[in-house]
């Protein structure tokens, strides 16, 4: 991997990129990012969960050469794993599994970290694998939007969340939006969308239910902590 000199953004910097992109189309918003960054300093990461064939098949018509980072927490369902290659295949992606380290994840499944602390257990099978590669970008690529929770009706399209630059092309567009996007393309859902599930994470935390409702179900979590 190329080491990309690390670059801080002043609040001035972050609101021209927001407001430049603001009025892009999706795909426009895609393309200038590789206008203004180098692609050596962009990290892709996807779930492979119910719609992420929306992100991931935008990326392979402008950079298709882009690695998009897969994080395997060893508790997806086998149907997510399937999803995965089934994209990789049908788009050609460069994907690239990160994990977390093999003793600290056998803690979790010896301990079902899951059940007494879910917050510790993605803070070490998402979090805590994510942070080992994060700070060599600049540019952190997330296929977010703000219908899907408060948190994320918070946020705007460029934003500082730590020392990365968040990225956030689909922000404002809306699920019907998305869609009717999907429709045209005859792009593929997840198989477990078919049975209910709208937001799929870990099979130990996650039920069938309408947008996020399903995930870390009777807890009031929303988010894993990787976007937070």
């Amino acid at each position: 991997m190329i080491e990309t000199e690390k670059r801080i953004y002043t609040e001035e910097e972050i609101q021209q990129l927001n407001k430049k992109y603001k009025s892009l189309s999706i795909q426009e918003r895609i393309a200038a990012l590789y206008d203004d960054f180098d692609e050596a300093e962009v990290m892709l990461t996807s779930s492979f969960a119910a719609t992420s064939a929306f992100l991931l098949h935008l990326f392979s018509e402008v950079k298709n050469e882009q690695k998009v980072y897969f994080i395997d927490t060893g508790f997806h369902f086998p149907e997510t794993l399937a999803y995965k290659e089934k994209l990789t295949k049908l788009y050609n992606l460069n994907v690239s599994s990160i994990s977390a380290l093999q003793e600290e994840y056998e803690f979790t499944v010896k301990d079902e970290t899951y059940k007494k602390n879910p917050e510790f257990c993605c803070s070490i099978n998402k979090v805590k694998p994510l942070d080992l590669i994060k700070k060599k970008f600049n540019v952190w690529v997330s296929g977010l939007m703000e219908w899907q929770s408060d948190h994320r009706a918070t946020l705007d399209i460029f934003e500082m969340r730590g020392e990365i630059l968040k990225f956030y092309p689909l922000l404002d567009i809306t699920k019907e939006e998305r869609d009717e996007y999907i429709q045209k393309h005859q792009l593929p859902f997840h198989p477990l969308v078919s049975q209910g599930y709208n937001s799929i994470g870990c099979k130990h935390c996650t039920i069938p239910g309408e947008d996020r409702s399903g995930r870390w179900n009777n807890s009031p979590k929303t988010e894993c902590g990787l976007h937070l």
